[in-house]
């Protein structure tokens, strides 16, 4: 279905591949993985013809249709959420339009060359309905619907949501275009729990050949069958899931390591002998011998250590046993009411995870909790010794834009030795120069990074955090998830990684988004809210 054979391909002296070879047959579903920078958008491209091998063959079945999900939003206006939907959706959606376009035509009696028009209503109607079209604003419904939005907004004008709303617009395009191939590049990134759990059984449900890169470690566990791994120029194929590769590759880097030990020790045992006998006019045959033999053998690199930087948060300051009290709080936005009468009590060391359907008011939880936001009605009580840390994709916005990286962490902790921030920053994936980036410059995820650093050096000891993982590479969400573990404060989250609500709730608020529905308060951990209610998310049954 889709084969790299011996593609090599360079931009400048940066090499992404060198002889790299994989096949993915169809109907596979495999995981991309690499570090930033390793050529895995090269290589989409490269697949959707967009770019091509400098050296060696990209092959695809011709006929093919191949469905991309990237991380750009594209232009929308002038129509609905649902006919933006439908008309990027590849020929299904070009055929619905026009279809459209001539049924009004023919409404027209006056309409030029009716005869034409109504011969090609015909054949367009043929093909339309032979693609499955007429259930197309059906499924494009049911779709949108998976992906959080409700009637109002699909019926809405596309041009009104934000830049992440657009990015579940694009998504439904590529899901409604019934592709042979989709190419999804962190179709997670934009996306709630909730909607997570409805793209994650849509996708295994799918008949198309899936190639993704993803940074949500249960999702590509549930979905992928094989992992493509970039690894210093080449492509190395592993036959299974996500979890089976990191083990696998643990496997492999330990037998290279096993085989560069021993023939280490072998050469230099060899070199001992060629510099112990050199001078012997005895020897000298088999001297020569053994340093011919040596030119010749193929040395065997060591394996390349994955740098994570490990960090060790300092412990907090000790707040009261009383961490945060709301009493009577009311909330409203126009008609909608998020709380009425709410009453809920953070006690000092607990993690109190939030979950609720789009719309359930959690972020709006938390900026009261964070005072950012002023309840209608009731009181928001903060306990004695505390120190709050909030952090919010707001955070990103409080950081000058004209220093670097580096710089910022200097202005914000003037005291601190340059080697402590380094550290603290290789820890958030900030290596080598990257320091020296202007925050101007950085991306949303490098934000992401550096305003969880700058939060963490000197942590609070209560921490209020919105969506912490959005953009974080697997490596710096596991190091973050271990580093909280040991964390002696209190926390309020929301995130829609199950990996991070696993690893630190030990208590679960379920929002239920509804004037009648009472708010649940799970007194244990994520695991066991999941084991007990049969459910990963609110609405979302297992």
């Amino acid at each position: 279905m889709i084969s790299f054979s011996k593609v090599s391909k360079q931009y400048g002296r940066q090499i992404l591949f060198v002889d790299a070879s994989f096949q993915l047959n169809p109907g596979e579903k495999a995981g991309l993985v690499g570090p930033n920078g390793a050529g895995k958008s090269t290589l989409f491209r490269m697949v959707v013809g967009e770019e091509s091998a400098d050296e060696g063959e990209v092959s695809l079945p011709k006929r093919r249709s191949i469905g991309y999900f990237r991380q750009e939003v594209d232009e929308m206006g002038g129509r609905s959420v649902l006919d933006e939907a439908i008309a990027g959706s590849g020929r299904l959606g070009d055929l619905h339009h026009e279809l459209m376009d001539l049924q009004h035509a023919m409404a027209d009696p006056d309409t030029p060359d009716f005869d034409a028009v109504l011969e090609r209503f015909g054949h367009v109607q043929e093909e339309y309905e032979h693609a499955g079209g007429y259930e197309l604003e059906a499924k494009a419904r049911a779709c949108l619907h998976g992906l959080g939005f409700h009637d109002d907004q699909i019926d809405g004008d596309v041009s009104a949501l934000s830049g992440g709303w657009k990015m579940r617009v694009s998504m439904a395009k590529v899901l409604l275009g019934n592709f042979d191939v989709l190419l999804l590049d962190e179709p997670t990134n934009h996306l709630d729990i909730e909607s997570i759990l409805w793209l994650e059984g849509y996708l295994k449900a799918s008949a198309a050949t899936i190639l993704m890169t993803s940074h949500d470690r249960d999702f590509m566990n549930r979905i992928v069958t094989k992992v493509l791994e970039i690894d210093d120029g080449d492509i190395i194929t592993y036959s299974g899931n996500y979890d089976f590769y990191v083990k696998e590759r643990e496997i492999r880097e330990a037998n290279q390591e096993a085989a560069f030990e021993r023939q280490q020790a072998k050469l230099a045992k060899e070199q001992r002998f060629i510099e112990r006998f050199k001078a012997h006019a005895a020897k000298a045959a088999q001297v020569q011998s053994r340093v011919k033999a040596l030119e010749k053998q193929e040395r065997i690199e060591p394996p390349k250590r994955r740098r994570i930087v490990k960090w060790d948060f300092r412990a907090p300051s000790r707040s009261g046993d009383d961490v945060a009290m709301l009493a009577g709080i009311a909330k409203a936005y126009g008609e909608r009411k998020l709380y009425r009468d709410f009453d809920f009590h953070i006690r000092r060391g607990e993690r109190w995870c939030v979950m609720g359907q789009n719309g359930a008011g959690k972020s709006t939880l938390l900026k009261m909790v964070a005072g950012q936001l002023a309840p209608d009605a009731g009181e928001v009580r903060l306990g004695a010794s505390l120190k709050l840390g909030y952090f919010a994709q707001q955070s990103l916005d409080l950081m000058d834009p004209e220093l670097t990286v580096l710089e910022q962490m200097q202005r914000d902790f003037p005291l601190e030795g340059l080697g402590v921030l380094r550290n603290l920053l290789g820890a958030f994936q900030f290596s080598g120069d990257d320091v020296d980036k202007r925050i101007r410059s950085l991306s949303g995820g490098e934000k992401s990074r550096l305003a969880m650093a700058r939060m963490l050096l000197d942590p609070p000891n209560f921490l209020v955090l919105d969506e912490p993982t959005n953009h974080l590479d697997l490596a710096t969400k596991e190091m973050l998830i271990e580093a909280l573990k040991a964390f002696e404060g209190t926390m309020l989250f929301v995130s829609h990684d199950r990996a991070f609500l696993r690893g630190l709730a030990n208590r679960v608020l379920e929002l239920g988004g509804a004037e009648h529905e009472e708010p649940l308060r799970f007194p244990g951990s994520y695991a066991e809210y999941v084991a007990t209610t049969g459910r990963e998310a609110p609405g979302v049954h297992g």
